[in-house]
């Protein structure tokens, strides 16, 4: 299923001459069970028995996340949402490499469409796969494997690093840095240091929204200078690009305002509703993106409030929402109520965060390197582009 002309000892088999395909079976599921249960969408809870037992099993989701590939190994369950492979022709196949193949190939393009997309187990039997020999097959699944476990790594970097986060803001934001006294906030509902004070938002910051110029104008948008964030760009960092700009007649006969470096943006409504982002740049911004500047500067200091907004962001969310869809309204914004240190207690607390965010940041764009690697790799090695040694 490859448009590329294949090496010639690249064998053309279908899935079902290799592999031993079975339906899932509804699992019991167990608390205190051993065995994972794989459904369309990965591991999704254990049980007390297994119903395929081997070193390499391939699932597939059959219905739901139809298309999707997992690799099981060992004892396992797999449930009757999803494929699985029960055997496959050791002396023939290694299975890890078609498991990179299969993911390469993207099977849910394949689901059919319907209401309800389906993957069919005989789809599956005659889905045709290029095999190189079996050591190369070894070869290739091992390259990629080694990058999977690199990417892995990170991954718990990232997630163990998070979870510092978590604890230093919650340490940082309501404890503060070398307090020996306390007490306690009826407003927060937590205890904070004595020398704190809790202010609206509207006491200490000016709030405003921006606006989206016509988009009937061309002379609004083409050939745009001026940055204009919107509120899906926001991602609780800072912002030094924006994915569209207008122009300065679109910025004067519009709602929309420019807003300085440093002004913290935060989503009013959709998607990213209460995410929060820094400006690194001189912008302006649409209506679902509130703009909050300090009355004084040497009284708040923005990095802070971002940290505090994302700190209390279920708060602020549950306290403005009355229908479905949550929304932050400007009443609500101006009237949150926010622990505020002293200035230079802000700043301190602001460093010590913006390091970890910066190891995230680092470790996020290390993310995106290996998988720019896996992806290189996989083009080359499973197109069979480029030959691996053995």
């Amino acid at each position: 299923m490859m448009d590329e002309k294949l090496p010639e000892d690249r064998e053309i088999v279908k899935l079902g001459e290799i592999f031993t395909l079975k339906n899932g079976q509804r699992p019991k599921f167990s608390e205190k069970g051993k065995f994972p249960i794989y459904g369309a969408n990965g591991i999704m809870g254990f049980c007390d028995s297994f119903l395929v037992d081997n070193d390499f099993i391939i699932i597939f989701g059959r219905v739901g996340a139809s298309g999707e590939v997992h690799l099981g190994k060992g004892k396992i369950w797999v449930s009757d949402n999803a494929i699985y492979t029960e055997n496959y022709k050791k002396e023939k196949v290694y299975p890890l490499f078609v498991f990179y193949y299969l993911k390469f190939m993207n099977l849910r393009r394949f689901a059919t469409k319907t209401t309800h997309p389906i993957i069919t187990q005989s789809f599956l039997n005659s889905f045709q796969i290029p095999l190189p020999p079996l050591p190369e097959q070894k070869k290739i699944a091992e390259i990629l494997s080694t990058v999977d476990k690199a990417i892995q790594k990170v991954d718990e970097t990232i997630a163990k690093t998070e979870r510092l986060k978590k604890g230093l803001m919650q340490e940082l934001l309501t404890k503060g840095i070398g307090h020996m006294e306390f007490k306690y906030s009826k407003e927060l509902g937590c205890e904070i240091p004595k020398e704190w004070e809790v202010v609206r938002l509207d006491d200490v910051a000016k709030l405003e929204s921006g606006g989206t110029p016509s988009r009937q104008k061309p002379e609004y948008w083409e050939n745009g200078i001026v940055p204009w964030v919107k509120s899906g760009e926001l991602n609780d960092g800072i912002i030094y690009d924006t994915e569209e700009k207008i122009t300065e007649s679109g910025l004067k006969n519009s709602s929309a305002k420019m807003f300085p470096k440093g002004t913290l943006l935060i989503a009013l409504y959709g998607a990213t509703v209460g995410k929060t982002g820094i400006l690194g740049i001189d912008a302006s911004t649409n209506q679902a993106v509130c703009a909050i500047l300090p009355k004084t500067p040497d009284s708040l200091n923005s990095r802070f409030l971002q940290y505090c907004v994302i700190f209390l962001r279920k708060r602020l969310i549950a306290q403005s929402s009355g229908g479905a869809q949550p929304n932050i309204y400007l009443y609500v914004l101006r009237d949150f109520k926010i622990p505020l240190p002293p200035l230079p207690e802000q700043q301190k607390i602001a460093e010590i965060l913006s390091t970890v965010d910066k190891k995230l940041e680092l470790e996020r764009k290390r993310k995106e390197r290996l998988e720019r690697i896996k992806k290189g790799l996989m083009n080359d090695l499973l197109t069979g582009r480029k030959r691996v040694r053995v």
